[in-house]
């Protein structure tokens, strides 16, 4: 009896936790949402819907024990379903910008849907955000599938994404991008989690640090221009830790749009391996979230559009500069600017890439 109470405590300590499926409601079309939550031992909670791959909520302790929710978000299917800024959604078929809403691919050139003035923006008018994704439990984690279909949103070939979240022992919430096409096209995925630490109504007191030496400066429309220039001496140096609010206000040329950071940072290593590439620190919590990723930049955004006018969580009102991103990408406009990082995904091709969220607290 007491080797088997022994036995059943060691697995405890070993498995990494559980998944549960619950109904969330149906989109206007009579679709049904189902929403799982993965757990484990530590503490850590998410809960991710089928509407979008959306994370819903994250919960975590802080340094007092308390469990909080440190996702922007909505209590119901509702608010994901108006007009919202893609909080904690997966966005494709192309995640971040594609400048005049078009690309040249063998010698085709392709017009996509236009959504953010000029430009294409994360997927477009119905985008992998605005889809409901079919989802498979596992022991620890939940498989979501999409096919997006040739043509969709104006994109070549016929795309079928894999996205898998996992709950790790580690506190970790790991998500694994599979896609594979059957013509030549592009693609770049990546979640839109809003992250807010410490519950407060800005993020202005986070800490950050970018594993970045190198950032892409943008035009008005938040395109890139093509150069890489070095952080050093800009507003845009996290390579050490630093409040978010120092330097969101300065009068720099490349902060020229939204009032705050909207910009693509290029990741220090080898893209493609998995590395630590970023910090974020909530003093008043003493909640630590760090971010890796195989992919070679993070699109990294202070919430510059919100304006008060969304209610979330609770009946909150989102204010600008509520919560955070750190979309980890490809960089925006790549199928233009044959210098940057290639965004293809070949004809049979699998196209891979993983991002871990670890949630820590420091006293």
């Amino acid at each position: 009896m007491l080797r088997t109470a022994l036995l059943l405590f060691a697995l405890a300590l070993v498995l990494p936790g559980a998944v549960k499926k619950d109904p969330f409601g149906r989109t206007p079309a009579g679709e049904a949402v189902d929403i799982y939550t993965l757990s484990n031992a530590a503490g850590l909670e998410a809960r991710v819907m089928t509407y979008g791959a959306t994370v819903v909520s994250l919960k975590s302790p802080d340094k007092a024990g308390k469990k909080a929710d440190v996702l922007l978000g909505f209590d119901s299917l509702d608010g994901y379903l108006k007009e919202q800024p893609y909080m904690g959604a997966i966005v494709g078929r192309y995640g971040n910008r594609i400048a005049k809403g078009q690309f040249a691919l063998n010698g085709k050139t392709y017009k996509l849907a236009v959504n953010n003035g000029p430009n294409a923006l994360h997927g477009g008018l119905r985008g992998f955000d605005k889809r409901v994704w079919a989802a498979e439990a596992k022991a620890d984690s939940v498989v979501f599938k999409y096919s997006s279909a040739n043509g969709e949103e104006g994109y070549p070939g016929k795309l079928d994404v894999t996205v898998t979240y996992t709950i790790t022992n580690s506190s970790e919430l790991r998500i694994d991008y599979r896609a594979l096409a059957d013509q030549d096209t592009v693609a770049n995925l990546t979640n839109h989690a809003y992250f807010n630490l410490s519950g407060e109504p800005t993020i202005l007191n986070h800490l950050v640090q970018l594993e970045a030496d190198r950032f892409t400066p943008v035009d008005s429309n938040l395109i890139p221009t093509g150069e890489i220039r070095s952080v050093a001496g800009t507003p845009f140096d996290f390579r050490r830790e630093t409040t978010v609010g120092t330097n969101i206000n300065a009068k720099d040329e490349q902060i020229t749009f939204g009032k705050g950071y909207d910009h693509n940072w290029v990741l220090n290593g080898t893209p493609g391996t998995l590395r630590k590439i970023a910090t974020v620190y909530s003093p008043q919590s003493g909640r630590l979230l760090t971010v890796s990723t195989t992919e070679p930049g993070v699109q990294f955004y202070t919430g510059n559009f919100l304006d008060g006018s969304l209610t979330g969580k609770s009946g909150r009102k989102y204010i600008q500069r509520s919560g955070l991103c750190l979309e980890t990408q490809h960089y925006p406009n790549s199928p233009n600017q044959p210098t940057f990082p290639s965004t293809v995904v070949k004809k049979g091709v699998p196209m891979t890439s993983t991002t871990v969220w670890q949630l820590k607290m420091l006293p």
